[in-house]
């Protein structure tokens, strides 16, 4: 009897989240036009390695979203004996542009959580979505916009990827474009075969 109970249960909750578009923890529900970003993620060792933030802006470099951005960035690590810091104010190359791009130095703390989560413990494919609104969930105005990837990789190391598309564009892959700054061998492949695609 417990069995079927059980059966039963989980047979609900399956449709249930089907119906309601309940996902994984990297899948958003997905309605209408929207942005699918990617990349394939692999974890490193060592100082300010793992960080990265996905945002994105308008064309006067304004952000409108953040879709995620790593934890220790925005809250930073407890040391013993220490303050409480957020992670990019005593580690200044951790995702600079967001940081600059976003103000986050004049962001409250419940308004980084809102968009704050842990770096990832395993390695892989990591997926995220706009869904073409903005912070307030409001709709954005029509024009250009900018995909934006940033991840540190080891201190000064870091790679940001680029793209522009249009509120009129069609389905398509978006054309991202990498900039590299303090290429370190060692620490390359943090985070590769970056990708944004308008799907409807």
């Amino acid at each position: 009897m417990k069995k079927l109970l059980l059966l039963c249960t989980a047979s609900v909750i399956a449709l249930w989240s089907m119906a309601v578009g309940v996902t994984s923890e990297n899948d958003k529900p997905v309605k209408g036009k929207h942005v699918e970003i990617s990349f394939d993620y692999v974890k490193k060792q060592g100082p300010g390695s793992n960080q990265y933030a996905v945002w994105i802006e308008n064309e006067k470099n304004e952000v409108v979203k953040t879709l995620f951005v790593t934890s220790f960035t925005t809250k930073g690590r407890v040391r013993e004996g220490q303050p409480i810091k957020r992670g990019y104010t005593y580690r200044p190359a951790c995702v600079p542009t967001w940081v600059t791009n976003a103000k986050a130095a004049d962001m409250t703390d419940t308004e980084l959580d809102a968009f704050t989560g842990a770096t990832p413990k395993e390695s892989g494919k990591q997926t995220f979505i706009w869904d073409f609104t903005d912070s307030k969930g409001q709709k954005v105005a029509k024009g250009n916009y900018k995909v934006c990837v940033e991840a540190t990789l080891k201190n000064e190391y870091k790679l940001l990827y680029v793209g522009t598309l249009s509120t009129k564009d069609k389905a398509g892959a978006i054309d991202m474009k990498e900039t590299v700054t303090g290429y370190d061998e060692a620490y390359a492949g943090m985070i590769k075969d970056v990708k944004a695609i308008v799907r409807k």
